[in-house]
């Protein structure tokens, strides 16, 4: 690749053409020096971009609830970008083509952009890719970008936590909101849609989810701390999409007035170089775990001729 062509494909982006965004994106996913070449790119001219994203159980409907946002948004002819994530495998189908087929309404439109990303090889997995690639969105000009998982395990919650404001979303069913809780969801959630709410127990299910915030938020703080609301949506129908998209948009306000949107994505940038440099490491160590001196020490610490510790200095270059 020459130095020019990670530039180029970005100005034509920004221009409107998605192969070109779709060819950075391809970079990005599998890693390596095309992918640091466009992911520096690509951070000098992010950061105007707003990122919000969509969690929850498997089948809780978080695909139709994303399209129907799309629709929301594209109402104002903005343009949004929607990244669908699978941390299992490129094989698995269920974001790669799942989610194209329930958004294939959009397909047509040039305002949008969609795309499914999994682990692949990128260093880091999806934990340093995401990022990357949410960057290459908002640098190629996407106002919003919406990322959703399809799952709820802890690589999930990690990458949606990562967003600006953060939808979970759950289905009525005892139960439900006690898994949310379980998985970690209720930390990093902003924003609590009960999706299918046309259903028996969403009444139960508002009421667990009030429960739970009550004893985290709160309901006379004085100090003006964001609350998560709690919003009854039938995303087949767009029912309460149009509350969704205003608390989203009222986050953000809330975000920006108290500058905790500056706070949290200096958070994020802490974290997000923190476990570069710990992937670094790691590589190093397995790159040092490895050849005649570490077998050599290895039948060492088998034999009981030098403990690990000691052993562990001597490859490191810490010891004589």
């Amino acid at each position: 690749m020459t130095g020019r062509e990670p530039l180029a494909l970005l100005d034509a982006g920004v221009d409107g053409d998605r192969r070109s965004v779709a060819r950075l994106l391809s970079m990005v996913e599998r890693g390596g020096d095309d992918a640091r070449a466009v992911g520096a790119l690509a951070h000098a001219r992010s950061g105007g971009g707003y990122t919000v994203g969509i969690t929850g159980a498997p089948g809780a409907g978080k695909s139709t609830l994303t399209s129907s946002l799309v629709s929301v948004v594209r109402g104002d002819d903005t343009r949004v970008a929607v990244l669908a994530i699978d941390p299992s495998s490129p094989f698995t189908g269920g974001a790669i083509l799942g989610d194209r087929i329930r958004m294939q309404d959009h397909a047509l439109d040039d305002g949008v952009f969609i795309r499914s990303m999994a682990t692949r090889g990128h260093l880091g997995g999806l934990s340093l890719a995401t990022p990357q690639a949410v960057r290459v969105l908002d640098a190629a000009g996407f106002p919003w970008v919406l990322v959703e998982t399809v799952g709820v395990g802890q690589v999930e919650v990690e990458i949606v936590g990562a967003a600006d404001t953060t939808v979970v979303v759950v289905n009525p069913g005892w139960g439900d909101a006690v898994q949310a809780n379980k998985a970690g969801l209720m930390e990093i959630a902003d924003v609590f849609v009960i999706n299918k709410a046309d259903r028996p127990g969403a009444g139960e299910t508002r009421r667990d989810l009030s429960a739970m915030l009550d004893l985290t938020h709160d309901p006379h703080d004085e100090h003006g701390r964001w609350r998560p609301p709690i919003i009854d949506a039938v995303a087949t129908d767009g029912t309460g999409v149009d509350e969704l998209w205003g608390q989203i948009a009222a986050h953000r306000a809330h975000l920006e007035s108290t500058d905790e949107l500056g706070r949290r994505r200096g958070r994020r940038a802490r974290e997000e170089l923190t476990r570069i440099v710990a992937e670094r490491l790691l590589l190093r160590a397995r790159e040092t775990s490895e050849g005649d001196r570490f077998d050599d020490l290895a039948d060492r610490v088998e034999s009981r001729g030098m403990d690990p510790w000691s052993a562990a200095d001597m490859l490191l270059g810490s010891g004589s």
